[in-house]
């Protein structure tokens, strides 16, 4: 099967993080950028996140900074969540520098030597620079074949009561992705919280003996605290679930919804997520239910992959 093109958009973040080990060690995907946005902390630290993350799987993939503030208002990061480094303090060999330029136009640039419908843009951070890739271009949308995105919630937010982070960081952005006419597919939280990473799913990782992307994957995990949203249980890997959905769609069961975002007021960033009643044609894709079994040996599968014990990758 050949690989599937695609761009993929992020503020690691320790969930992004471990979402691009799971892209990179993947021959279904073929990751032609990584593109970065503030989101999880500021621009400066996800930036060199992403480019340690992308240096330490030895692949040659350009990674070029984006926007540092949603489209309207101001930023605000999830220090309290991710750790002012983004990676609570896990420190991995610095990456290869940034690709110059600015993201957007890196994504363009991509689009506009592609076919039709050839381009899938993966979105795990706020949707400022893919929003600004198609506002500003909007012909280019013909390029895209599919937007995948972790952000929104049926339910309650972890944000705010009404809203989820990535969706409530910049839900303009995420407005013009949704009203863009391609094809949309949401992780939101009642998918992710599908994903949970307990103790005994961490110690299966870390018994497969991988190379250092594996470690820094487990040590990753090993710094996310519980849960209280899920019980104490584990934490949750919320922006893998985005890219696995690309690379083993039989782990995910969907429903086609129509979906829109509140732009203003106390529920600003809330996703209306219609499953059931549309209130108009079907926007989106939402991803309901996960084999997440399967989901934790997808993840060790690849990232073994990337650094195998017997040294055959960097």
């Amino acid at each position: 099967m050949r690989a599937r093109t695609v761009i993929i958009d992020t503020d690691p973040g320790t969930d992004d993080a471990v979402a691009l080990f799971l892209a990179l060690g993947s021959p279904e995907l073929d990751v032609r950028l990584v593109s970065v946005v503030g989101g999880n902390v500021g621009l400066e630290r996800t930036l060199a996140n992403a480019r340690a993350i992308v240096g330490l799987t030895g692949r040659q993939v350009p990674v070029v900074a984006g926007a540092g503030r949603p489209l309207l208002g101001s930023f605000t990061a999830a220090s309290h969540v991710h750790g002012d480094d983004g990676l609570l303090g896990v420190v991995l060999p610095e990456g290869p520098p940034a690709a110059p330029g600015v993201a957007a136009d890196a994504i363009r640039a991509v689009l506009r030597g592609a076919a039709p419908d050839s381009i899938t843009l993966v979105g795990i951070g706020p949707a400022t620079n893919l929003a600004i890739a198609l506002l500003t271009e909007p012909a280019l949308a013909a390029r895209v074949r599919e937007i995948v995105l972790m952000t929104g919630a049926v339910g309650e937010g972890n944000a705010t009561p009404a809203a989820e982070f990535n969706a409530w960081s910049d839900p303009e952005a995420l407005s013009v992705l949704l009203a863009c006419g391609r094809p949309v597919t949401l992780a939101s939280l009642e998918t992710t919280a599908q994903a949970l990473c307990t103790p005994a799913r961490k110690a299966a990782l870390r018994a497969l003996g991988g190379g250092a992307c594996l470690r820094a994957v487990c040590d990753i995990m090993d710094r996310v605290p519980a849960a209280a949203r899920m019980g104490g249980l584990g934490h949750v890997e919320h922006d893998a679930c985005a890219v696995a959905w690309l690379v083993a769609p039989h782990l995910f069961a969907t429903r086609d919804v129509r979906t829109t975002v509140e732009l203003a007021g106390a529920s600003r960033g809330r996703t209306n997520i219609f499953r059931r009643r549309l209130p108009g044609p079907a926007n989106a894709r939402l991803l309901e239910t996960l084999d997440a079994d399967g989901f934790f040996a997808l993840l060790g599968e690849r990232i073994v992959a990337l650094n195998p014990p017997g040294g055959l990758r960097p």
